[in-house]
């Protein structure tokens, strides 16, 4: 799923920030119809990539607009303590349009970043789905003249940590049964997931490799400089070798396991004796 952008980076978005975003409109005061917040995160040449957010406190009406610059200061300062590499990158609101305050908020975080970023998330589901867009703001006008400025959209992409994929998966188990409960598989059936979606894709990469040699499908030039990458990125090591690391692996594995169980047991035990 992504938004494409007249120019400008793509805009990278993590999980936790969409949940973060969702949660704080759940949360907000009576009576208001949106919330804002400042977005966290990283730079780099072609991307802007969101890993984090905080709301922020504000109040507005038809006339006026008021923020709590102070509170975004000092949670910044604090976000800062632990995870020092990540930046304002730019700020988020509820809604699907960008309004005259939209205007006045992205100055405030113009002179806290360079080229903010602004994200609006519709959590109204005005188009029966929740729209997430970006934006980055152009002046425009004549020179020394009444001086405008325009939002222009930005392509929006969704990238995960794989700890971020295993709370996507559970909820995507409760999407079509919300009123049931689901709790986290356990670690063997993560393996067993994870495998299952590894041969699916060899699955689909042998596909296309047959369909390319039987002249069904056009050679990419771009995937085959991946799939060469992919080769050589793998390990020779013979069958025999990696058996024997594996096993080895399973059983420090299960090492740690029993001696975990055994330290439960000693502790729930030592508990009991104590009330005793």
């Amino acid at each position: 799923m992504q938004q494409m952008s007249v120019y400008g980076p793509v805009v990278k978005i993590h999980p936790v920030v969409l949940a973060s975003i969702g949660d704080s409109y759940e949360r907000r005061n009576e009576g208001a119809s949106r919330v804002i917040g400042t977005l966290l995160g990283t730079i780099d040449k072609h991307s802007v990539e969101v890993t984090n957010c905080f709301s922020v406190p504000h109040n507005e009406s038809e006339d006026e607009v008021a923020v709590d610059m102070e509170f975004a200061k000092n949670m910044y300062e604090l976000h800062k303590r632990v995870s020092p590499s990540e930046v304002i990158i730019g700020w988020y609101a509820t809604g699907f349009e960008i309004t005259e305050h939209s205007v006045l908020i992205h100055e405030y975080y113009s002179r806290e970043a360079t080229n903010p970023i602004h994200l609006t998330m519709d959590t109204a589901l005005q188009s029966g789905k929740m729209n997430i867009r970006a934006y980055v703001s152009a002046q425009m006008g004549v020179p020394g003249k009444t001086v405008g400025v325009m939002f222009t959209p930005l392509s929006v992409k969704y990238k995960y940590y794989d700890t971020e994929r295993i709370g996507v998966d559970l909820l995507q188990r409760t999407r079509d049964a919300p009123n049931t409960t689901n709790g986290l598989t356990s670690d063997l059936c993560q393996v067993g997931g994870a495998a299952g979606r590894v041969q699916d894709m060899l699955a689909t990469v042998l596909t296309y490799i047959e369909d390319v040699l039987s002249g069904k499908q056009t050679a990419d030039n771009s995937v085959g400089r991946y799939l060469m990458d992919l080769v050589n990125k793998v390990p020779k090591i013979s069958a025999e070798d990696f058996e024997t690391m594996l096993n080895s692996n399973i059983n420090d594995l299960l090492m740690v396991t029993y001696l975990s169980n055994l330290t439960q047991a000693q502790i729930a035990l030592n508990e009991k004796i104590v009330v005793l």
